[in-house]
């Protein structure tokens, strides 16, 4: 799937201005309609390049504050968990259940105390949590606003159809599709 994906984004990148090229011209002979077209699709471009740009610095965020409390807890490859921590969080819902159950093991196996694992593989689950509940609304919610439960069903969905890698696309997606409803009057 990743191979496939890899590709596939490749050659979209190879294109160029093609597809934007064919759907202003699909979109009609009058000038309006293709300018309310080229309008559509930057507003999209705009709006998905916002969302990757928040989900990076969203990852930043939680790799190093989670590489921070993990060294303040001396926990061995602090700075490997805290680069796990900042990529899987871009995985809605499962990577950070990952590096939690991967910090619970490591915490069991250099302490040797399932309660100190636990408060080890907790300190985790903080940080993503303070994350999605303050970070992501505060800096996110103000720029596109979106409502949650369809966010959740285009993970479902999107995680349903192609596993992880419609889990890492299911917000662009949503980010299209709400874009061209609000451009096309019909979908509004």
């Amino acid at each position: 799937t990743a191979t496939l994906m890899t590709f596939l984004v490749y050659f979209l990148l190879a294109s160029g201005d093609l597809f934007k090229r064919k759907l202003v011209r699909m979109s009609g002979n009058q000038l309006s309609k293709r300018k309310v077209t080229v309008q559509m699709i930057d507003q999209i471009g705009d709006r998905v390049a916002k969302s990757m740009l928040h989900l990076l610095l969203a990852s930043t965020v939680v790799g190093v504050a989670t590489f921070g409390l993990l060294t303040a807890f001396e926990v061995q490859y602090a700075s490997l968990w805290g680069l796990a921590a900042g990529v899987l969080n871009c995985v809605p819902y499962v990577g950070p259940a990952v590096v939690a159950a991967g910090l619970m093991l490591a915490g069991i196996l250099q302490f040797g105390n399932v309660a100190t694992a636990a408060m080890i593989a907790g300190i985790s689950l903080f940080v993503t949590t303070l994350e999605g509940f303050l970070f992501t609304p505060i800096v996110f919610g103000r720029s596109v606003s979106l409502n949650p439960v369809a966010i959740f069903v285009s993970f479902l969905f999107w995680g349903w159809m192609w596993g992880v890698a419609g889990m890492l696309l299911a917000l662009p997606l949503l980010m299209i599709v709400k874009t061209v409803a609000e451009s096309v009057e019909d979908l509004a």
